[in-house]
């Protein structure tokens, strides 16, 4: 049984972070219809994090997963920063990506105190007595900026491992970018999953040479951002979508034509082989993406059914070499 064994993904996990206002602004029966729709399509593991939305995206997660069977769902979310309520700032915008007020303020804290106070406060936000799975967020943004606390990612890891073997989490990882970090966290801690970001996809599969080391040690993987944050989503890839949160690049732009030029000659489009991409890899156990959108949610489902010839992946290897 390796540690990943502890927790089952289904090879879809809906990614939380639109719900918490990524980029614009989504009502409440909008998130709602989304989840909904999901749910009706078989959907069961759902991710979050207090850094959406100010906790926005948790609320709205937990108060539709609230009705249905515990039993029947996979949850995770994620720690390392805290939100500090700031009702002094309700009027101003939040200085992220997110559109919302500025209610709280994000504070670092890696501290084993601090990362159980941030599963305390998820599990108030959610309305639900456990997540099955927790996450170290961002550390490579921790280790640039560090926290009052002082505290260490390795330190951070292994109060997580401790949460796990107490019973209150299913199972443990870490979530980043950066493949240094998450080389570092296989060979030193004691996790069950990675959540890589933007580093298992068309454009740059730089996370792929950790399959081995995570095959040795039992651990899982989690992609997310298989659209490097839009780029991949669309047949054909548009200039004023988003790469990796920013503007894109016309390089990457670039590239990213001639990869769907590739899979449109095989009769496939370009975001269903986003969505398949890692999961051709055993370690990696599920493929996270989110929408606002139902309709949008519907494709993603759709698009992981599609079927997709090898010699697509043949090409796109040579393409890439």
């Amino acid at each position: 049984m390796t540690g990943f064994d502890r927790v089952d993904h289904g090879r879809l996990t809906f990614g939380g972070a639109s719900l918490g206002n990524l980029f614009h602004a989504v009502s409440d029966e909008q998130a709602r219809a989304t989840l909904e729709t999901c749910w009706d399509l078989g959907i069961r593991s759902y991710d979050t994090s207090p850094h959406y939305g100010l906790g926005l995206s948790e609320r709205r997660i937990g108060a539709f997963l609230r009705s249905k069977p515990r039993d029947e769902f996979l949850l995770s979310t994620k720690v390392g920063r805290l939100l500090e309520p700031t009702p002094e700032r309700a009027g101003e915008p939040d200085d992220t990506w997110f559109v919302v007020p500025s209610t709280a303020r994000r504070r670092w804290d890696y501290s084993a105190d601090g990362i159980r106070r941030s599963l305390d406060d998820s599990l108030e936000r959610l309305g639900l007595d456990r997540v099955d799975i927790l996450y170290l967020h961002d550390p490579e943004q921790y280790r640039a900026e560090q926290s009052e606390t002082g505290a260490s990612i390795s330190g951070a890891l292994a109060a997580l491992a401790g949460l796990r073997e107490s019973g209150l989490v299913g199972a443990v990882g870490v979530g980043t970018s950066d493949v240094g970090i998450l080389r570092s966290a296989v060979e030193h801690s004691d996790i069950d999953l990675l959540m890589v970001s933007n580093r298992y996809t068309l454009l740059d599969s730089t996370a792929a040479s950790l399959s081995p080391l995570c095959d040795e040690h039992g651990v899982g993987m989690v992609a997310v951002g298989v659209f490097n944050s839009g780029l991949l989503a669309t047949p054909q890839p548009r200039a004023d979508a988003h790469f990796e949160y920013g503007p894109v690049p016309p390089a990457m732009l670039d590239r990213a034509h001639r990869i769907a030029a590739v899979c449109a000659a095989h009769g496939v489009e370009l975001p269903a082989a986003a969505l398949q991409f890692s999961l051709r890899d055993p370690v990696v156990r599920s493929v996270a993406v989110g929408s606002a959108d139902p309709d949008e949610m519907r494709e993603n489902v759709e698009r992981m059914a599609v079927e997709i010839p090898d010699a697509l992946w043949s090409d796109l290897t040579d393409q890439a070499g």
